[in-house]
C-alpha cells in the first residue's frame, strides 16, 4: 500500500531543530504516513534528533535534494562538480540516519541552471551524469538509501524535462539503488500523456510527487487524477506518494520557485483537502 507523505516545505524554509518536532507531530495528527524533509543547508538539522522525532510519531521519511548553483553534477567547473557529489553524499548519510529509504530531487544540475547544449554536449553530460551517479549509487546502496532522478519542467532545468530521458540515464547507470521520481506538475507541463510516462517508467518508478497543475491542493485543478492512479495501479507501484508544494508565506522558497499568490487558503487546509483526496484516489 502506498504511504501518502508531504515536504516540510508546506510550511517552513529552511527547517530547523526547533521546527520539526512540531511538524512532524501535526502531519502525523494530520494522518500521514511520511514527511518529506529538504535539505537546504547541511547544517540546519541534528539528523539523530529528527530521527527521533519521526519515531516518536510514527512517520516515515524521504530526503529532498536541493540542487543550488554550487551543487552540481554536471557544470563544467570541477569544484561544482565535485561539491555536488559531496553534497549528495551528504544527504544520502542524512537519509540513513534518518531511517529513510530515498532521496530524490533534480540529482544532475542546479535548478535555474539553463543551456542549449549541443547533441555531443549533452551527450558528453549524459555521460558525465552516468558516471556520477553510478558513483553515487553504490554509496547510496550501502547505507540502505535509493536515489530518485527527477525530471523538472523547461523552466527549470534544460538537461532532463521528460520521463523518457530519466529512463535513459537510469538504465544506462544500471544500479539498483538508482531510479525514477516522478512529479505531475512538472509532466503536466512537459509530457504529451502523463499516464503514458508513468507506465514507460515501470518498475524504474520508485518516488512519486503528486502536485496539482498550479502547484496547489492535488484534486483541485486539472492534474488528469484518474489516468495517475490508472498508470500505478497498472506497474505496481507501491511507492510513497508526496505532495510537494510550497507556502508563499516563505518568500525565499515562494521567490526561488515562483509562487506569487496563496495556492490554498491555508497550509493546513491544502494539507488535509490533499491528503483526503489522495487517500480516496489511491485507497
Amino acid at each position: 500500500m502506498n504511504q501518502i507523505g508531504i515536504t516540510t516545505w508546506v510550511w517552513a524554509a529552511p527547517l530547523s531543530n526547533e521546527e520539526l518536532p512540531g511538524i512532524a507531530r501535526h502531519v502525523a495528527e494530520l494522518g500521514f504516513d511520511l514527511l518529506e524533509i529538504p535539505i537546504e543547508h547541511t547544517a540546519d538539522l541534528d539528523y539523530a534528533r529528527a530521527a527521533e522525532a519521526l519515531r516518536a510519531n510514527g512517520l516515515a521519511a524521504s530526503v529532498c535534494a536541493v540542487m543550488s548553483p554550487d551543487r552540481d553534477l554536471i557544470h563544467p567547473d570541477e569544484q561544482i562538480r565535485s561539491n555536488g557529489a559531496a553534497y549528495v553524499r551528504h544527504c544520502i548519510d542524512a537519509a540513513h540516519a534518518l531511517g529513510a529509504r530515498s532521496v530524490i530531487g533534480p540529482l544532475y544540475s542546479a535548478v535555474g541552471r539553463l543551456w542549449q547544449p549541443t547533441a555531443d554536449e549533452r551527450e558528453r553530460d549524459a555521460e558525465l551524469l552516468v558516471s556520477q551517479l553510478r558513483a553515487l549509487a553504490g554509496y547510496a546502496g550501502d547505507r540502505g538509501v535509493a536515489l530518485c532522478v527527477e525530471p523538472l519542467n523547461r523552466f527549470e532545468t534544460s538537461f532532463m524535462n521528460l520521463a523518457e530521458q530519466g529512463i535513459a540515464i537510469v538504465d544506462r547507470v544500471g544500479h539498483p539503488s538508482c531510479g525514477l521520481l516522478l512529479d505531475t506538475f512538472h509532466m503536466n507541463i512537459e509530457e504529451r500523456s502523463i499516464s503514458d510516462a508513468i507506465r514507460a517508467a515501470g518498475s524504474r518508478l520508485r518516488h512519486l510527487h503528486a502536485c496539482e497543475n498550479d502547484r496547489g491542493t492535488p484534486g483541485t485543478g486539472h492534474v488528469p487524477w484518474q489516468e495517475v492512479a490508472g498508470a500505478c495501479r497498472a506497474i505496481g507501484y507501491d511507492g510513497p506518494i508526496v505532495i510537494e508544494t510550497f507556502t508563499d508565506r516563505v518568500k525565499t522558497m515562494a521567490r526561488a520557485v515562483a509562487i506569487w499568490r496563496p495556492l490554498a487558503p491555508s497550509p493546513d487546509f491544502l494539507a488535509r483537502e490533499g491528503l483526503r483526496y489522495l487517500r480516496e484516489l489511491f485507497g
